[in-house]
This record gives C-alpha cells, sequence and structure tokens, in this order.
C-alpha cells in the first residue's frame, strides 16, 4: 500500500508491506546501507559511496550517488538520526536534492511475520516552483520507486506455502 499526502508544501509517502519473516532478519536487512541498492531501480544508478557500516548507529553518514533522471548524476549525503534496534530508524538528508528529506522505517511484528513501514516526509527546492513540478517530476517517480520496492522484496521474501 502506498499513499501520498502534502500539508504546506511537505509531502508525505507512507508505504506498508507485510513480508513473511522473522523481526530480526527484517532489521538486518533493511538497517544495512549495503541492501539499499538491491531494491533501488537499476536505472537510478544508485551508489553507496562511503559510511555503510556494519551496524547502523545515530550519527552515521552515508554517501550516495544516484540518478534521479538519465544523464544527471547526483550527491546525496544522509545522516542516521535515530536508532531504535529492532523497532525503527531514521535518515535525514544532509545534502541533496530535496530541501528537507526525513525517512521513517518502522517494523512491527504481525501475525503473518513483520509490517514494514516506510514514512518519508519531504520538501522540495524553489518554493512555488517545485510545488508546480512535483506532480510532474517528483511524485509519480517516488511511487515508482516504492512501487519497486515493494515488488523486489516480495520475491526476495516470498510468502510461504
Amino acid at each position: 500500500m502506498v499513499s501520498l499526502k502534502s500539508h504546506s508544501g511537505i509531502y508525505t509517502l507512507k508505504t506498508e508491506q507485510e513480508l513473511p519473516i522473522d523481526l530480526k532478519t527484517a532489521w538486518d536487512f533493511f538497517s544495512s546501507p549495503n541492501n539499499l541498492e538491491k531494491i533501488t531501480p537499476k536505472h537510478m544508478g544508485f551508489e553507496i559511496t562511503s559510511g555503510q557500516a556494519k551496524s547502523m548507529y545515530p550519527g552515521q553518514i552515508i554517501t550516495y550517488k544516484v540518478s534521479p533522471f538519465p544523464g544527471i548524476k547526483s550527491n546525496w549525503v544522509t545522516e542516521i538520526t535515530h536508532v531504535n534496534h529492532l523497532n525503527s530508524f531514521v535518515d535525514e538528508q544532509r545534502f541533496g536534492p530535496y530541501a528537507m528529506w526525513h525517512h521513517e522505517h518502522i517494523f512491527e511484528t504481525s501475525l503473518n511475520g513483520v509490517r514494514m513501514i516506510d514514512k518519508v516526509s519531504y520538501k522540495l527546492p524553489f518554493g512555488i516552483l517545485g510545488r508546480m513540478v512535483h506532480p510532474f517530476l517528483v511524485k509519480g517517480k517516488l511511487m515508482k520507486i516504492f512501487t519497486h520496492r515493494y515488488k523486489i522484496l516480495e520475491k526476495m521474501f516470498p510468502a510461504k506455502q
């Protein structure tokens, strides 16, 4: 499930997915920056350039290169600001394409394994111009990225028969 809401130029994208895995397996996979490339569309040219330590910690800085549009390579720097082991973590953009990026990753035990919730609050640069291009350039791109992740995760962690 993917939903997108807006309030005063701040957009919030929320996704939920149930995976048939235990909480530790989910945490180990999603708290490792090295696995982000596996669930990001290949055409985005996602590459971690530094900071992919073995275990996540508050204050960790991770740098990436990403190509949001063909031929355009962008540097992105995020900081892990909160870690609640086995429950949640937050990454926030320190430098990159957004005026603001706050991404909460939440993990809850469910009847069938783990419910994974992503809540991304973001703001575009350039004020009203950013808000004008959002429906055409950004909204669809983000929805496709999270839909892609959903499909990849279903394949990586298939339901038990």
